[in-house]
């Protein structure tokens, strides 16, 4: 099923989520779960984890798997600040590519050439980039102004941003257009201030590093799905004794498969270290490379559905931090939603299905009378929380490349 088939679905989805966010918003009081500033803190913090998970499918579409996304992240994070310290912030996105991509040629030798287990690998790779950039560190970083051990001087100048002219106030030549979806926001209507509140976070100071990142969402589904390239991977992870048969370099296709996935990992690395920050700091990826293998399992190893699994991530991460006293109100969100799927399950007769649903509902409208503020404690993990709870209520159709992570030798199955 393409993308233009999935629309319909895609689109009730996505009204349904404004319509269930309206009503909580209204009932509740808490205008930051659909503010411009939330969803303007989950696209910033949705981006390296969308770029992680693209990472993990280019891998395993053809064949490999890549558990050293992290490694290939953190490789990123301190190329890509080095390059900016150095040479500006477009030159270091292109060191973080290159980072990532030197981690992916080393899982590949490791994996293609010599067969090492591709789990073993991919931890290796981890391990080697936590401790290589603190060596590299300490060999360009330390003695530097505001550089160390374990972080690197800032850039000289950030990535720019834009605002959408009459959407967002952007600016056309000297003169500042209205801010349509500004006011709309303001005024606070039932749905109408929703979506303007949503829109305009996505429109209103929108890092150029961002819409790239976007962008290669559609991109890596082209070329996947509509070109020979993209047909020879896949069929490299499916069945690559059949693409061997008929004339596709399985090893090569398999390499250029994991210098993507590194090239993806390093972007995101330098996203982290150049857009979020502006600079390089031990421990900034924070298991985003392992996050982003999971919302690459929730979007069934499929662009688009990465970029959600990406954005329930990000949106969770991004209410807690920009308004963590309306995280009771996602109890009351998660009821209506479980009521919902309760209908759905007795329209389609089943009944687990709607057993289930209903003690969602019941646990969650619970915890939304009685809870009145979440602990800081809780808040802190209900990024990692929701991923679990994403992973264990995702499609039971899910389908994994058919010999992503079996070694393969050319000429084996002759």
């Amino acid at each position: 099923m393409n993308l233009l088939q999935r629309m319909p679905r895609i689109v009730t989805i996505m009204v349904v989520f404004v319509v269930t966010m309206s009503v909580v918003r209204s009932w509740t009081g808490f205008d930051d779960l659909t503010s411009s500033g939330t969803i303007g803190a989950t696209l910033r913090l949705t981006v390296p984890i969308l770029l992680a998970g693209l990472a993990g499918l280019w891998a395993e579409r053809a064949g490999i798997l890549n558990i050293g996304i992290e490694g290939m992240m953190i490789l990123g994070t301190w190329f890509g600040a080095f390059g900016a310290w150095k040479f500006g912030p477009w030159i270091g996105l292109l060191f973080a590519i290159g980072g990532g991509m030197i981690g992916g040629g080393i899982h590949a030798i490791s994996t293609i050439r010599f067969g090492i287990d591709q789990v073993i690998s991919g931890v290796v790779i981890n391990l080697l980039a936590f401790f290589g950039v603190r060596y590299l560190s300490e060999l360009a970083f330390v003695g530097q102004p505001q550089g160390g051990i374990s972080q690197s001087p800032p850039q000289s100048s950030p990535i720019g941003r834009f605002d959408v002219p009459f959407l967002s106030g952007g600016r056309i030549g000297g003169w500042t257009s209205p801010d349509i979806l500004g006011n709309l926001e303001e005024r606070g209507w039932f749905i109408v201030g929703d979506v303007a509140g949503i829109a305009r976070g996505l429109t209103n100071g929108v890092s150029w590093a961002s819409l790239i990142a976007i962008v290669l969402v559609p991109l890596s589904a082209w070329i996947l799905w509509r070109t020979t390239f993209g047909l020879r991977l896949r069929s490299s992870g499916e069945s690559p004794e059949s693409a061997e048969s008929l004339g596709v370099n399985v090893i090569r296709v398999r390499y250029q498969g994991l210098l993507i996935s590194g090239a993806f990992a390093g972007l995101g690395g330098g996203f982290l270290a150049i857009v979020s920050s502006s600079y390089y700091r031990q421990g900034q990826t924070a298991g985003r490379g392992f996050i982003g293998l999971a919302t690459m399992i929730f979007g069934n190893w499929r662009p688009t559905g990465v970029l959600g699994g990406a954005a329930v991530f990000g949106y969770s991460e991004g209410l807690k931090l920009v308004a963590g006293n309306s995280i009771t109100g996602l109890f009351l969100f998660i009821a209506i939603v479980a009521a919902l799927a309760a209908v759905m399950g007795l329209v389609r007769v089943s009944m687990r299905r709607t057993l289930a649903a209903v003690a969602v509902v019941a646990v969650a409208m619970l915890a939304y009378l009685t809870v009145d503020e979440v602990p800081e404690s809780l808040t802190q993990s209900l990024p990692y929380v929701i991923t679990l709870v994403v992973l264990g209520t995702a499609s039971q159709r899910l389908r994994p490349p058919a010999r992503a992570g079996i070694p393969y030798r050319p000429g084996s199955a002759h």
